[in-house]
């Protein structure tokens, strides 16, 4: 497949103009981003989208955080699930990706299973489950906007590529960057964390990346079973064995379904 290269300027350009038909997301993007912002305050600006509350209501409410029909105010639910998810569920709302009609094939089964994956394995890798499902949910990203780009050809590289490594080098070659390391430069645009835009930055290689390249091994285990295997101690940096596999599957699995019914995906 012949590089395209890919306007980065433009595509932030794409962002910026999405941004402004879902000005609330914008505000929560902006506003969770300051040290100052207080669940009262985010709580407010949840209440100006119907759509926005009610996923973090539901989350908050979700099996997921075990705490099922005990949540009932948004400040209580923005508590709950952490400043940082729900800036993540504004910032897919923010790119219009939760009302895309084209996405990648198998879009949302991915990021929901990357999203359960990172979750049961951040605390192995230093970082609270809320913030590594925010890492799982955001990263697939960049492949939504790839495709934007490039539909015809980002379809063709994902139907000829594996989830992971493989394809992350089709992306390289052929746009100049994987699609982590483009939700990286988004996330860099809209003023997120230098920690997670790192992270995010250096999934394909680099040691910041490993527990996000790790959940990419074992989400790609659980959507595309008989795609080869990469050892997942080269990935995670020897935090996680294959010895340890079968149970964090099991774990994922089960938080997959929560994570549905909560996300409505």
């Amino acid at each position: 497949m012949r590089a395209v290269g890919l306007d980065l300027a433009a595509t932030l350009d794409s962002l910026d103009q999405m941004a402004s038909q879902r000005p609330v997301a914008a505000q929560i993007v902006a506003t969770s981003n300051e040290e100052n912002a207080g669940a009262a305050e985010l709580a407010a600006m949840l209440g100006a989208d119907v759509a926005l509350a009610a996923k973090v209501m539901k989350l908050a409410n979700s099996a997921y955080f075990g705490l099922s029909g005990k949540v009932t105010s948004l400040p209580f639910a923005v508590t709950v699930v952490g400043f940082n998810t729900v800036r993540s569920i504004a910032t897919v709302a923010l790119a219009g990706i939760d009302g895309a009609k084209a996405l990648p094939d198998g879009f949302w089964d991915t990021s929901v299973h990357l999203a359960a994956a990172c979750g049961t394995l951040g605390p192995q890798f230093g970082t609270t489950t809320a913030d590594a499902l925010c890492l799982g949910l955001l990263a697939p990203l960049g492949s939504a906007l790839l495709h934007q780009a490039d539909t015809d050809g980002y379809d063709d590289l994902v139907a000829s590529t594996d989830l992971g490594p493989q394809r992350f080098e089709a992306e390289r070659q052929r746009y100049g960057l994987s699609s982590p390391q483009l939700t990286a430069v988004a996330l860099e645009h809209w003023r997120f964390s230098a920690a997670m835009v790192t992270v995010l930055r250096e999934v394909p290689n680099g040691p910041e990346g490993a527990l996000v390249r790790t959940a990419y091994e074992l989400t790609g285990r659980l959507v595309a079973p008989g795609r080869p295997r990469t050892p997942l101690a080269g990935l995670s940096l020897n935090r996680v064995t294959e010895s340890q596999a079968p149970a964090r599957l099991a774990v994922i699995r089960a938080d997959v379904a929560a994570l549905r019914t909560a996300l409505g995906l």
